[in-house]
């Protein structure tokens, strides 16, 4: 199914998400193409764009960093990064600063929108979400959509998120493993039982969790309440999330420090395991945030009551864009 991309000024910080309900058609992953002019590279440094995926017209905030004489046109690195479950793609900017920090790396950030503000995280169909596998193929197809139109570098290709967006990030990072470079989530941990994610192949991955998180408790969430509008899923511990993706890059045993605010438990990827040349000093990370909730670390932005404390011991932003320069042992 040909898909169709348009770029829009980004006018503010509001954005038109897509609220309308999950089509539920079936279909294969659609290859993305559009209009040259939306990957000259030249326009404005932010905008609002669209992408048709699956008969959906998908939205995301696409911010471009400017072109230095260094990078001439060559390729740039990109991010992709979903917002939390009942949020959108600025709020998750105005969270994370992810556009500021990603500027002095050269780094594209998209930031997309998820249908009915949330992602199917998950591997169950649900009445809200009877196609599990949609938002997958809409990463795919933005993935591919971003390296032909703005000279992102499939080589290059991070994913990371928060909450619900965190767990999509660990989704990506499972079942499309040779599609990524790397994937980072924050209070977001592997669903499980009948929505089980299981991880397929080396990738380095980082786990940021709050020690005291109230919504999604660091140990997982394995019979969560029911929720009237859509089901909340049953998840690993965080430690167990991070330790099924270390398993699957055939990673030895674990080393944990303490650091200041927080603990880092670190896996080294194998280099023995299939596609482990591509990994070849990766790590799998695991940094437990003490007095932390179901927050960013490091974020100005004060979370929603019930959600617990922001840490400043560790900023997760420059974290996670580091780990992603650098996958290797931690410092």
């Amino acid at each position: 199914m040909l898909a169709l991309a348009f770029v829009l000024p980004l006018a503010g910080c509001a954005t038109d998400s897509d609220s309308g309900a999950d089509s539920g058609r079936p279909a294969a992953a659609s290859s993305a193409s559009g209009p040259a002019t939306a990957g000259t590279g030249t326009g404005a440094p932010e905008v609002r764009a669209q992408l048709r995926v699956d008969g959906d017209v998908r939205q995301y905030l696409l911010h471009r960093p400017p072109t230095s004489a260094a990078d001439g046109d060559g390729p740039r690195p990109l991010l992709i990064a979903f917002h939390g479950r009942g949020a959108d793609a600025a709020e998750l900017r105005a969270k994370t600063r992810l556009e500021r920090a990603a500027t002095a790396r050269g780094m594209l950030v998209a930031f997309p929108e998820g249908l009915g503000h949330g992602w199917g995280a998950g591997t169950q169909a649900t009445k809200q979400r009877p196609d599990p596998a949609l938002d997958v193929r809409f990463t795919e197809a933005l993935i591919k959509h971003l390296v032909r139109t703005e000279r992102a570098d499939p080589g290059r290709v991070y994913v990371a998120g928060f909450s619900n967006g965190g767990s999509m990030a660990l989704r990506m990072a499972a079942e499309r493993p040779a599609l990524l470079a790397g994937a980072a989530s924050v209070s977001g941990q592997l669903p499980t039982g009948d929505a089980a994610v299981e991880p397929t192949g080396p990738v380095p991955v980082m786990v940021v969790y709050g020690a005291d998180d109230p919504v999604r408790p660091l140990a997982g969430l394995p019979s969560p309440p029911p929720d009237p509008e859509e089901p909340i899923l049953p998840t690993r511990s965080a430690r167990d999330s991070a330790a099924a993706f270390a398993a699957a890059g055939g990673a030895g045993e674990p080393v944990t420090r303490e650091e200041k605010g927080y603990d880092r438990t670190v896996w080294r990827l194998g280099k023995d395991a299939h596609g482990g040349d591509r990994r070849t000093g990766g790590t799998v990370q695991l940094l437990v945030v003490e007095d932390a909730g179901h927050t960013w670390p490091g974020s100005t932005v004060p979370p929603p009551e019930g959600f617990g404390p922001v840490s400043k011991a560790l900023d997760a932003t420059d974290t996670i864009l580091d780990f992603f320069t650098d996958p290797g042992p931690g410092r």
